[in-house]
């Protein structure tokens, strides 16, 4: 399925980015795809995973929950404004660092819209969604407002985001860390509060034509189902131990990509990538099951790889997580 998408922008937007770019080297490139990567999916979920397998699954779920939520309704806004990455139409614009390597970069398909920027959001909503929990905690404040100002300005720098991409992101987030917490506390039941973030997202599955809504939606149904069975049939408890600590997210990660890959081995690849609604519904499935697997089966080996450490290395108590998975403002 070929995606066309809509080209607008202020010219200030395609003159500021051509005077960026001009004093770009290899180093400058270098330090912008390295901030980038701070707002990437991928990084984002490996820091929900240290937060709810490791130091605290309260607090993992906390920012986890707005995380994907943030994920979900972003490519829902970017299909319909259909906005084209700005080098599409500018040649001036150099794409320093597109959305996927291996793709044509400008296969719409592959690399996706441009409004609003992912990256932008997904900082917000994670880095903020920390601070946001950990109210007292000054160096998390400060990380909220840093980091996702510097991956802000990489993806104006890197060429595939207009400014106006990237401002609206950030709000987006904003939006997402202020509304989720919001409505969690309103609705005092968190069943009520998943059902009704699912539905949110439904209406993404009659005109969403790009990968990543798919994703987005798959990825939060299934940590909401994990949340649930975690609790009814796990419950494992949080560590402090540096080596149990990279050894469960380093398993966890292993298992995301390695079970991503394994569920798509029933399908060939043109199929996958034929944007048909099937393969898009495969998609949203195959996500839900990986993240599903991740959050809610795979801590049911920590119990039994407990006996391989010492004594010392002593469980953490998260009190009852069940509900209120909310800031009080007492956090530190």
């Amino acid at each position: 399925m070929e995606l066309v998408g809509n080209t607008f922008f202020f010219q200030w937007e395609v003159s500021l980015m051509i005077w960026l770019q001009s004093f770009m080297g290899s180093f400058e490139t270098s330090l912008a795809s390295f901030l980038s990567e701070f707002g990437e999916e991928m990084v984002c979920v490996a820091v929900i995973g240290f937060l709810y397998w490791c130091y605290d699954k309260r607090f993992g779920r906390f920012v986890g929950l707005n995380a994907l939520v943030g994920i979900m309704l972003n490519p829902m806004i970017k299909n319909i404004y259909l906005r084209r990455r700005p080098y599409f139409d500018t040649p001036e614009i150099k794409c320093l660092k597109p959305i996927k390597k291996d793709a044509d970069i400008y296969n719409i398909a592959a690399q996706e819209f441009s409004f609003p920027s992912g990256h932008a959001t997904n900082s917000v909503t994670v880095y903020g969604s920390a601070a946001l929990y950990k109210r007292k905690n000054k160096i998390l404040a400060v990380i909220a407002v840093v980091l996702p100002l510097l991956v802000g300005v990489s993806r104006v720098y890197l060429g595939v985001h207009y400014p106006t991409d990237v401002i609206c992101g950030w709000l987006l987030g904003l939006v997402v860390i202020l509304f989720v917490p919001w409505l969690q506390k309103k609705l005092n039941n968190d069943r009520l509060l998943y059902g009704i973030l699912l539905l949110m997202g439904l209406p993404g599955f009659f005109y969403c034509k790009s990968l990543d809504f798919f994703e987005g939606y798959g990825m939060l149904l299934g940590f909401v189902l994990a949340v649930e069975f975690e609790q009814k049939y796990v419950n494992f408890e949080n560590i402090r131990g540096a080596l149990r600590s990279v050894l469960r997210v380093v398993g966890g990660v292993a298992v995301f990509f390695g079970l991503n890959e394994l569920t798509k081995m029933p399908f060939s690849a043109d199929f996958l990538n034929s944007g048909t609604m099937s393969a898009l519904l495969i998609r949203a499935a195959r996500y839900t099951l990986v993240v599903f697997v991740v959050m809610g089966v795979y801590p049911m080996i920590f119990k039994y790889t407990a006996k391989w450490f010492e004594k010392k290395d002593q469980p953490v108590s998260t009190g009852d997580c069940s509900s209120h998975d909310i800031p009080n403002g007492d956090e530190k």
